[in-house]
């Protein structure tokens, strides 16, 4: 289910929609100083990420559909496990767990949104570097 081909490796991965191999984000979601960048180019197989300017503008509704999800799933589980939780304590919680996880939704939107435009080719690895070798040319 998570193996390699599939929307869910590169997304939980983050690596690049297109080949799989390459790193999407300079560095990691909770390094603030690059919190979110995407590289500009797969170092393994050369795909421009960015399609065309303000192209993850459309991130910020897969960022506010995880939200929710994160929202409802956290309310949900604490009504149905932990009914004697305040409901400003429920709120607290809440509040706490999504200002802790928004660096990573952040990022998991934006690789969200790039593996519904890109999709996974296994002979676009070697194309950066001309090597097809298991590929049959006529």
């Amino acid at each position: 289910m998570l193996g390699k081909g599939t929307k869910l490796y590169s997304i939980f991965r983050m690596k690049c929609p297109q080949c799989h191999e390459g790193d999407f984000f300079v560095s990691h979601p909770y390094n603030f100083k690059h919190a979110g960048e995407v590289k500009e180019h797969c170092e393994v197989c050369g795909l421009k990420y960015s399609r065309e300017p303000g192209f993850f503008y459309g991130a910020m509704y897969v960022s506010y559909a995880l939200a929710v999800a994160v929202f409802v799933t956290l309310w949900t589980s604490m009504n149905l496990f932990f009914p004697w939780i305040e409901s400003w304590a429920q709120i607290f919680i809440i509040i706490a767990v999504s200002l802790g996880l928004t660096p990573y939704l952040y990022a998991l939107s934006k690789i969200i949104w790039a593996n519904f435009f890109y999709k996974y080719d296994r002979y676009s690895s070697s194309q950066g570097t001309g090597e097809r070798t298991d590929r049959i040319s006529v």
